[in-house]
Parts: structure tokens; C-alpha cells; sequence
């Protein structure tokens, strides 16, 4: 082994880049995080061949000291951070001192600033990563700073060989701008490349400025197909929007997630919105949202990832426990009603020819127009499957959806609707083909899939009277053993209580082995030493977890879809206009069993347009 020797500055800042400086896009996201903490309410990007050419950031903020200057280039000088404590409860975006450091010894760099809010000439300090000199001058400035990066890795070829196409790195890179514009609304950004505008996104506070902000970054298709929620519960905060079901995405890029202001990805987060979205969501669909989790900053640990895109939780179970039932709990909660009136808001919010964003001020937060509501529990004796035990035989459920039309008929005799006074999905009109029922509202046209409408009502009420009966649980005439790890062990006996109440009895019967004694009467014939280990493993990784209530559910789904209203059913029109009703009256029954969408609308504008009527 050569003789142990320190490494010079200029090396040592190298390898630091290696961490913080990935591509362009990494260098923006650091000066534009310094701009964000400096106070800066303007911020305008230009960049030249994707960023490798030249990255230029001004904003308006605070701005450096002539004397701070060199220090500002130099590595671990900071001004957000002075003690042990500072660093347990971070509140700004940057914190480490490495990152001009850094972008300075693989680029050529020119920090310009101006702290003096009288507007005094400013200076400049610049460098050049082959001996990372700072040389500082007297430069003309307003009141903030501006950073210029020219030529990323001219002096590691190395590296840069590694870059994509222009199109490529200017794509992540504007990704970034549109992720930290979605954090602060009250920023103005603006973003040009090659000399072409890009972006200019104006700041505001104001409900229709939110949503103009995120219609411009996510598209207004998100815009009219997304519910805000706003919940807040033991110190945590959750609020934003969140897609609905039916607007989902083949992969997970419209997904943005803010934790105190600081964009993340997280394990913990990803799995619980996923569970949130378990009931509602198409088989290999991606949710689409924009939510931010405000807490208390010493009960997040954001030093765990060099570039700050990883956090950790004091307590991560609350966490998941709290984004997992408040995003459950929205997504039931939305009625046909919103869904209906927000039709004419998204019609006022976007302009339909142009796809921009107009400015509604004051304008109500809800959901657009989309196919998918979701409502709550069913009225009780509208169905005769309604208290319908739900571990019962399969053909009970089928006997009681045929006994549920029947009741339909002589439950539900649809009157005259009053003056004004018509239902969310309005009245039937007929029946296409045995399939779909046509009905009328205020907005225009209702188009209902018969078959998976019925089986959401019917699914609903099988999980209502599961757990209102509570889960029968079967004992084994053999104990099942199992052997496991010490941790697993362990973490079955912390929730014994848990699995009991799933109708699982667990005992530990040493230090690395389990004995199953009782198993749900429903899962009697699945895997369920496979179930337990995978229940077990999400405890372990997210202090909880819903997969028996998913194969549970899983059952309950196929019984719910023997036992529907069939396609090629002709139904009389009050039974058709009972059916509408129990939609309206039923949670998640904006989509099926199976994740499609059970309904959709038609406005008169939308119908116009086909026939090309008023032009």
C-alpha cells in the first residue's frame, strides 16, 4: 500500500462533484436551491445546448457580501448551518457548503452578487477547475445574484463523454425547474433555452394561481381530473392534488412529492399512496399527484442522500399511516355533485382551443370533469344483497343480485323531477345494446357501464357487511410452523393483537420460528405461510400492511362480480334510474372492481363540438 497523503483541494472538490454534479440538470437544482433560500422571489434560467454550454440562474434575493465571495466558493462554507443542533432540524433547501465548490472544479464559474439593498455596484468571483483560483473584481448588479456555469466538464472529458443528447439533458434539467416551481408558488420562474422561452411562471398565493401553476407544469388534463385534499392530524400537515383513478399513467412521471418544501422520492411514501390507490386503480396504472407534507423538521432526517432526493422519518409508520388514510379517505369522498359542477369550472378554468389556463379567482378546488366519482355507504334496504353475510357461498351473492333488480323495481319508482332538482347522473333515458344506460343531467350526457357500476355497488356492500360481522377465523387441527428470521420473531409477536384482528393467530414458538394456529375462514386454501412472510416483510419496512385485506378483497371481488347484473340485461328505466342512484350513494363506484371506469360525461359543448354546431 502507497504511504497515506491528504488530497489536494482541487481533487477533493472533484470527487465531491462526483456526488453533487451528475449533469446539468444537478447543477441547477443546487443554484436554484441557494436562490430559493436567499428569499429570491424572481428567478430566471438560461441555458445554452442542454446546460453543458451555459447555465446562467439570476434571481433577486438576498445576495452575497463582497468579503463572503471567495468564501462562497469554497468547500463546507455555509451561512444555513453553524451547530450540531442546526443540522437535526435543517429548514433550508441547501445546508452542506459543497455544491459551488463543486460545480466550480468541473466547470468555468462566475458568482456575481449584490447584497446591498441601496443597489451598489456589486462584485464578481470567478474560477476555473484547473486550479480553482478565485479572482474577484468590482461588477454592476442589482440587489441578488447571478451564477453563470460555462462549459460543465471541459476539464473532465471523462465525464462528460457520459452526457446525453442536448435534447435529453435539457429534458431532465427542465424537469427540475418544473419540480422546484411546483414547491414554490409564490416564485416567479423563468426558463429559456438556445434563446427560446420555455416557461414563464408567474408567482401567486391564490387558489386560482395554485392551480394555474400546476395546470401549466403537470397539463390541464391533470387540472380537470384531480381532487385537492387537505388533512392535517398529530403534527403532520398533507395537502395538494392527487389524480383521479381514471387519469392514471403507464409509468410513474407525474408524481411529485414535497416534504417541508424538498422535492423526494421515498420507499415509505411510494408504497403508501399505492396502497391508497389499491381498491380504485387499473392493473399496472401509475397515480398522478402533487402533494406536500409539511412536519416538524427534527422529525425528518434530510442528510441521508448527497443529493438531499432521499429523507428519513423519526417515525415512519405514523407517516405512512396518515398519507395511506387520508388519501384513502379522499379518493371515497368524492360525490357526483362536485364531479358535475366542477364540469363548468374546468370549462371556465381551460381554455378548450388553446389548452391554457385562464385565471378564475376565488375559484373552488374540486375535481373536473372526469368518469370517475366515488361516494359513500349505500341506504340500507335498497337491496335485498345488501346484509348479505359475506363469507357466505358464491351463489347466495348471485341469488341476491337478481333479488336486488327485483327490488329495484318495486323500491324505486322514479316521480317527475322536481323543477331544477336533477340528480348528479341525472335520469335514463335507455339502454344500448344491453350494456351501457344513457341518462341526462345538468351537464349534458351520462354514459354508465351497467355491469361494472352493479359490481362496485355490489363489492361495497360484501366489504361493509365483512366488517360489520367482523372475520371469522378457523382453527388448524395441525399447527402450521414456520421458520423465520429473529426480526421477523420478533415483529410478529409486537403484533399479535394485528394479526388476530385479521382472523390470523400467530404464536412464537423460539427465536427464529412461528406456529400458525388459526387462518381467516376465506383464506383457508390460500398460501398462507407465503402471506405471512410478506406481511411480516412490510411491517418490517413500513410498519404496516394491507396484503390479507387485499386477498380478502381479491375474494370478495369475484363473488361481487358472479353476483352483478350481467351485460345483455334489459332493465326497465326505474330500475336503471335505482341503479344511478345507489352509484351516486356508493364509494369508489367511479370505477369497477377491476380499476375502469364505470361512468363518464358528456357536456353539450362536448356534443356540440361533434356535430359542429355555433361555428
Amino acid at each position: 500500500m502507497p504511504a497515506i497523503h491528504r488530497l489536494s483541494p482541487r481533487l477533493a472538490n472533484q470527487i465531491a462533484a462526483g456526488e453533487v454534479v451528475e449533469r446539468p440538470a444537478s447543477v441547477v437544482k443546487e443554484v436554484l436551491e441557494n436562490s430559493l433560500d436567499a428569499g429570491a422571489t424572481r428567478i430566471d434560467i438560461e441555458v445554452e445546448a442542454g446546460g453543458v454550454k451555459l447555465i446562467r440562474v439570476r434571481d433577486n434575493g438576498a445576495g452575497i457580501a463582497a468579503d463572503d465571495l471567495p468564501l462562497a466558493l469554497a468547500r463546507h462554507a455555509t451561512s444555513k448551518i453553524h451547530s450540531l443542533e442546526d443540522l437535526e432540524a435543517v429548514g433550508s433547501l441547501g445546508f452542506r457548503g459543497e455544491a459551488l465548490a463543486s460545480i466550480g472544479s468541473v466547470s468555468r464559474l462566475t458568482l456575481t452578487s449584490n447584497s446591498d439593498e441601496q443597489g451598489s455596484e456589486g462584485c464578481s468571483a470567478a474560477c476555473e477547475g484547473r486550479d480553482m483560483e478565485v479572482v474577484v473584481k468590482p461588477a454592476p448588479h442589482p440587489r441578488g445574484t447571478t451564477v453563470e456555469v460555462r462549459d460543465l466538464f471541459f476539464n473532465t472529458p471523462a465525464r462528460r463523454k457520459f452526457l446525453r443528447t442536448e435534447k435529453t439533458e435539457f429534458n431532465h434539467l427542465e424537469e427540475v425547474v418544473k419540480r422546484l416551481a411546483l414547491s414554490r408558488f409564490d416564485v416567479d420562474f423563468s426558463l429559456r433555452h438556445n434563446g427560446r422561452g420555455i416557461h414563464n411562471l408567474r408567482g401567486g398565493q391564490s387558489v386560482a394561481e395554485q392551480q394555474r401553476r400546476v395546470a401549466a407544469v403537470c397539463g390541464p388534463a391533470f387540472m380537470e381530473q384531480a381532487i385537492y385534499i387537505e388533512n392535517a392530524a398529530s403534527g403532520l400537515q398533507l395537502r395538494g392534488w392527487v389524480g383521479l383513478p381514471t387519469f392514471s399513467r403507464s409509468q410513474a412521471d407525474l408524481q411529485y412529492f414535497f416534504v417541508n418544501g424538498r422535492v423526494i422520492r421515498d420507499r415509505l411514501i411510494a408504497h403508501a399512496v399505492k396502497q391508497a390507490y389499491r381498491d380504485v386503480l387499473y392493473h399496472g396504472r401509475h397515480p398522478a399527484f402533487v402533494l406536500f407534507l409539511d412536519l416538524d423538521p427534527a422529525q425528518v432526517d434530510v442528510n441521508v442522500h448527497p443529493t438531499k432526493h432521499e429523507v428519513r422519518f423519526r417515525d415512519g409508520r405514523s407517516v405512512h399511516n396518515f398519507i395511506f388514510s387520508s388519501l384513502h379517505r379522499s379518493l371515497a369522498e368524492v360525490r357526483p355533485a362536485d364531479h358535475v359542477s366542477a364540469a363548468e369550472t374546468a370549462a371556465q378554468l381551460v381554455d378548450t382551443a388553446t389548452g391554457e389556463i385562464r385565471s378564475q379567482p376565488g375559484l373552488a378546488l374540486a375535481p373536473a370533469a372526469s368518469p370517475t366519482p366515488a361516494w359513500p355507504d349505500a341506504p340500507a334496504g335498497t337491496s335485498a344483497g345488501g346484509g348479505h353475510a359475506w363469507g357466505g357461498a358464491a351463489r347466495a351473492v348471485g341469488d341476491a343480485g337478481r333479488q336486488q333488480m327485483a327490488a329495484y323495481r318495486q323500491l324505486h319508482t322514479e316521480e317527475a323531477p322536481a323543477e331544477g332538482e336533477v340528480p348528479p347522473l341525472g335520469y335514463a333515458l335507455a339502454q344500448l345494446q344491453g350494456i351501457y344506460i344513457l341518462a341526462e343531467n345538468s351537464a349534458g350526457l351520462v354514459l354508465v357501464d351497467m355491469h361494472a357500476a352493479h359490481e362496485r355497488i355490489t363489492y361495497e356492500r360484501l366489504k361493509r357487511a365483512r366488517d360489520d360481522q367482523g372475520i371469522r377465523s378457523q382453527p388448524l387441527l395441525v399447527p402450521r410452523p414456520l421458520a423465520v428470521s429473529q426480526r421477523e420473531a420478533q415483529v410478529a409477536a409486537e403484533h399479535a393483537d394485528l394479526f388476530a384482528g385479521l382472523g390470523l393467530r400467530v404464536d412464537v414458538a423460539g427465536e427464529e420460528s412461528l406456529l400458525i394456529r388459526e387462518v381467516p375462514v376465506s383464506l383457508r386454501d390460500a398460501d398462507v405461510e407465503q402471506l405471512l412472510r410478506d406481511v411480516l416483510a412490510d411491517l418490517i419496512e413500513y410498519g404496516s400492511s394491507e396484503r390479507i385485506e387485499a386477498h380478502m378483497d381479491e375474494l370478495l371481488s369475484t363473488m361481487a362480480c358472479h353476483g352483478s347484473v350481467r351485460a345483455g340485461r334489459r332493465l326497465t328505466v326505474p330500475e336503471m334510474n335505482a341503479l344511478l342512484r345507489d352509484m351516486e350513494e356508493t364509494e369508489r363506484a367511479g370505477q369497477c372492481n377491476h380499476g375502469r371506469p364505470t361512468w363518464t360525461q358528456l357536456s353539450l359543448a362536448e356534443l356540440d363540438k361533434l356535430f359542429l354546431r355555433g361555428r
